[in-house]
């Protein structure tokens, strides 16, 4: 396959020579080269890596399905029952509503995704058996990751690690775990049972934490303290996470620190009010850092729409960034970040000027999009797009056509 005339990370217009999946040449545009059979015109866009979405809800979204006024309490648990009173109403099942949802994250740029799937008393694998159908009607256009998430927690209703267990041996990825002081209120059980899962299936760790200061930062010490004593190093993922940062500098430092020495991933869905680890500090110790977009229009919240793009424009926004190569930062967490993630992913970040992903030797998921500049791009968000899995187009511009 040839991508002709694209502008990688904004640069200068090229060509890019796929094979097998594989960009194997980049080359200056040559408007004389004749167009083959399998040409993907690139018409002077950007070329950037797919995006990566990281911290996904496909078993509870709502998109393709009426608004509805939001009735949820504050708080975990009264969002959580909100949710458990009326999944059900929904005129389509999981399956199909997560199979839409996925492909319009498809259609917007998504490539990569880790998604929950809410396992309890109350829904039993039905949650988690629709997020699966869902990976399997789009095989070959985006690789998912599912995560067996206790969102209920894993020790208020009988059962519950049990039926992780079951979803672990059938399909699941991720071992998932919340909030285990203030959830389940006994923090070593829950963690005992996280880790043990995690062992016996040799699956990595995915850690909810909504939990505020001092308390997240002592439930992070627990996950750490295991991570060290069962060779866990690079496989647990922090999600959320947004109050480790308010407790003192001493601490963020050491924080930023301990993640980097044990390879501790974080996954943010770039929440408003935050007193989250430092983005750029993050990535210069070499912590991974991905992005995700939460709960797309369901019984939480009506936000998201299965584009990365605008929640890249919120990573941005609710970090204070302005200048050109911050932005383009953003871009880098939301794409390879992420994807540094996922099982087998490439390397992670390393630099605020890190732009991987579409170089010679990368895999060849890419976002083919308009914008004068990346940051441009960023701010405007077009909707002419296409995208590519592994040297395939998978979805081609206008967005929905």
């Amino acid at each position: 396959m040839l991508i002709s005339d694209v502008r990688p990370w904004g640069g200068e217009p090229s060509d890019l020579t796929v094979e097998d999946g594989v960009i194997t040449a980049i080359t200056p545009h040559d408007p004389a080269r004749a167009a083959a059979e399998d040409t993907v015109a690139g018409r002077g866009r950007l070329a950037l890596p797919s995006f990566s979405d990281v911290h996904c809800h496909l078993d509870s979204t709502r998109m393709g399905l009426p608004f509805r006024p939001h009735t949820g309490a504050p708080g975990v648990w009264g969002m959580m029952l909100n949710d458990r009173e009326h999944w059900r109403e929904d005129e389509w099942d999981v399956a199909r509503r997560a199979t839409y949802t996925l492909g319009r994250m498809i259609e917007r740029g998504t490539t990569r995704v880790r998604s929950y799937a809410q396992i309890d008393a109350d829904c039993g694998l039905e949650r988690f058996e629709g997020v699966l159908a869902a990976k399997e009607a789009h095989a070959g256009r985006c690789e998912v990751e599912i995560m067996a998430f206790p969102q209920a927690g894993l020790l208020r209703e009988k059962g519950v690690p049990e039926l992780m267990d079951r979803a672990l041996s059938s399909g699941a990825a991720v071992v998932g775990g919340i909030d285990p002081c203030t959830l389940d209120r006994d923090p070593v059980r829950h963690l005992d049972i996280v880790f043990g899962l995690a062992e016996r299936h040799h699956a990595p760790v995915d850690i909810h934490l909504h939990e505020p200061g001092a308390l997240g930062v002592f439930s992070v010490d627990l996950i750490l303290e295991r991570v060290r004593a069962l060779d866990m190093a690079g496989r647990v993922t922090l999600s959320h996470a947004y109050d480790l940062g308010s407790v003192n500098e001493a601490t963020t430092r050491r924080l930023i620190e301990e993640f980097a020495e044990l390879d501790i991933a974080m996954a943010t869905v770039a929440p408003a009010r935050h007193h989250s680890l430092p983005l750029a500090d993050l990535t210069a110790a070499g912590v991974r850092v991905g992005l995700g977009e939460d709960g797309q229009r369901d019984f939480w919240s009506p936000y998201g729409n299965g584009d990365m793009l605008d929640r890249t424009w919120q990573l941005a926004f609710t970090n204070g960034y302005r200048a050109d190569a911050l932005i383009e930062h953003t871009v880098a967490v939301a794409t390879m970040g992420g994807a540094s993630i996922l099982q087998g992913g490439p390397p992670r970040l390393t630099s605020t000027t890190d732009r991987p992903g579409v170089t010679v030797g990368a895999r060849a998921d890419l976002l083919l999009l308009e914008g004068e500049t990346v940051t441009s791009a960023v701010m405007d968000r077009s909707e002419d797009r296409t995208v590519l899995h592994e040297g395939r187009v998978v979805a081609s511009s206008p967005v929905g056509a």
